[in-house]
C-alpha cells in the first residue's frame, strides 16, 4: 500500500472523497506497487479503487475521462525508491568524480521505470523475469545501454557476472515487440573494431524492435585513478569508428530504409570530421543522447535568423560554453552579426581545468572554471550559459549556484535551453527565464 500525500482540488479523486493519509491498495484489481502500475491502471474511464483509511479497507468507483489524471499525489515521483546500479562499469563517469561535488552526481540509477518516464538508459542487470513481463504487458519503450553482445566481455565491462546473462532480457523484449533504443559506450581496444561489428549485427537482428542505436565515446576525466585502464580516443581511433558506423548506415539504408545506428556529435568532433547533414539524423531519434544536437541547434538558429529584426541599442554580450561547441556557436554568432551588425556576441570556450582537458562538453562545466576564466574578461551586458550545466536547482556540479557566479562576474548570468530560437531571443534580449 502506498500513502497518498495530497489530493488535487477538483480532481476525480477529490470528488470521490479521497484524503491525504489514505493508502492506495489497487485499481481495477491491479495491485499498485509503483508509478507504472498506477499509470497503467488509471488510464481507463471506469475505475474500481480499493484503499485503506484508518486500517479499514474501502472501495469506490470513479468515472473520468480516458487518460485523465486521477489527482492523487505521493511522496516520490516513482511512488517507490529508485533502483540503484549494481554494476562496476570500467567506463563509469560517476567513478571519475572527486569528492565535494553536487550530491546528485554520485547517484547511480539503473531503473527501468526511469527509462520509460525520463528516457534514462538501463543495463538490464537489475531486471527480473517479472519486470520483463510487466514491460511487455504495458507496451513500454525501453532505453538499453548495451556496450557489447559478447556475454563474457559484457561481464568484464560492466563488472557484473550477471551482465552477459542479462542479455536474454533484450532478446525476449525484442521477440515480444517492445520498442527499444540502444546505446553503445565505445571504449578503444575493448568493444570497438570487430566487437562493435558483432554487437551491431546482433542488434540489427532485433530490428524493428530495436528502433535506434547510438554509439557514444566514453568520457575520461583526470580523476581516473586506480581504475581499469582504457586508452583515450585519438583522431585516428575516432575516425575508424565513424567509418565503421557509416558503412553500416549505408547497408542499413538499403536493407531497412533507415540508418538506425548513429554516431554521437562528440565522436565526430574527436575525429575532426564535419557533422552530418540534417537528413542523416532521420528525425533525431537519439537527440537526448547527444546525437545530432549541434546540427539541430544550428538549423533552428539559422531558421530563426532569417526573419530576425533588431532596432534596439547596440548590444554586446557573451556566450560561455565548452570547447566542443564553441566553434559552432561562434559561426552562428558571426552570421548574426553579419545580418544585425549592432549586436555583437562573443563566444568564450571554457577550458575544463576541473575535469581535465579531454572533457570538452558544456554540460560538465563547473563554477570554478567559469569563474576563473570569465571574471577578468569584458563580458558585456550578460553571460549566456547552456541549461546543461545547471540542471538541478540552478547548481553547478561543484555545488555552487548560478547566483554565486553572477555575484562574482557582476553581470546577469542567463540560463538558456538548447534551442536555436530561444538562443537567438536570449542574444537579442527578448528571452526571460
Amino acid at each position: 500500500m502506498i500513502e497518498i500525500t495530497d489530493v488535487l482540488v477538483g480532481s476525480p479523486a477529490a470528488k470521490a472523497g479521497f484524503h491525504a493519509g489514505d493508502r492506495l491498495v489497487s485499481v481495477n484489481e491491479t495491485v499498485i506497487q509503483d508509478v507504472l502500475d498506477y499509470r497503467f491502471a488509471t488510464a481507463e474511464r471506469l475505475l474500481t479503487v480499493r484503499y485503506q483509511r484508518e486500517n479499514v479497507e474501502q472501495t469506490v468507483q470513479i468515472h473520468k475521462q480516458e487518460y485523465e489524471d486521477l489527482g492523487l499525489c505521493f511522496a516520490t515521483a516513482l511512488m517507490d525508491e529508485k533502483r540503484t546500479c549494481g554494476n562496476h562499469c570500467i567506463f563509469c563517469f560517476i567513478d571519475q568524480n572527486p569528492k565535494g561535488m553536487r550530491d546528485t552526481i554520485y547517484f547511480k540509477d539503473d531503473d527501468a521505470r526511469l527509462s520509460f518516464l525520463q528516457g534514462s538508459y538501463i543495463t538490464l542487470t537489475n531486471l527480473t523475469d517479472e519486470d520483463v513481463d510487466r514491460i511487455i504487458r504495458m507496451h513500454m519503450t525501453v532505453n538499453v545501454s548495451v556496450q557489447t553482445t559478447d556475454p563474457l566481455l559484457r561481464n568484464k565491462m560492466l563488472g557484473n557476472k550477471k551482465a552477459g546473462e542479462s542479455l536474454r532480457h533484450l532478446r525476449r523484449m525484442a521477440e515480444a515487440g517492445v520498442s527499444m533504443n540502444c546505446q553503445i559506450v565505445l571504449c578503444p581496444t575493448w568493444n570497438d573494431g570487430d566487437n562493435l561489428h558483432k554487437t551491431l549485427a546482433d542488434l540489427f537482428s532485433m530490428v524493428p524492435a530495436v528502433e535506434s542505436i547510438a554509439v557514444v565515446p566514453f568520457g575520461m576525466t583526470k580523476f581516473r585513478e586506480h581504475l581499469c585502464p582504457i586508452p583515450a580516443f585519438t583522431e585516428t581511433t575516432a575516425r575508424a569508428a565513424i567509418e565503421q558506423i557509416e558503412a553500416v548506415q549505408r547497408w542499413s539504408l538499403e536493407a531497412h530504409g533507415s540508418r538506425i545506428v548513429y554516431a554521437s556529435d562528440e565522436l565526430y568532433l574527436l575525429a575532426n570530421l564535419p557533422l552530418p547533414d540534417d537528413e542523416a539524423y532521420e528525425g533525431y531519434p537519439q537527440y537526448e543522447n547527444g546525437v545530432g544536437m549541434l546540427r539541430y541547434l544550428m538549423n533552428e538558429f539559422y531558421d530563426a535568423l532569417e526573419d530576425a529584426e533588431y532596432d534596439g541599442d547596440p548590444r554586446f554580450l557573451t556566450i560561455a560554453t565548452g570547447k566542443a561547441a564553441a566553434p559552432f556557436l561562434d559561426q552562428m554568432m558571426r552570421a548574426l552579426e553579419a545580418k544585425l551588425p549592432q549586436v555583437h556576441c562573443q563566444v568564450i570556450p571554457i577550458e575544463n581545468d576541473f575535469y581535465g582537458h579531454t572533457v570538452t562538453v558544456a554540460g560538465l562545466l563547473t563554477y570554478q572554471d567559469l569563474c576563473n576564466q570569465l571574471r577578468s574578461r569584458e563580458l558585456g551586458c550578460a553571460v549566456l550559459l547552456s541549461e546543461a550545466c545547471l540542471r538541478y536547482d540552478d547548481v553547478f556540479l561543484d555545488d555552487k549556484s548560478r547566483a554565486d557566479l553572477q555575484a562574482v562576474l557582476g553581470v546577469p548570468v542567463i540560463k538558456t535551453k538548447v534551442d536555436g530560437y530561444v538562443l537567438l531571443d536570449a542574444v537579442l534580449g527578448r528571452f526571460s527565464e
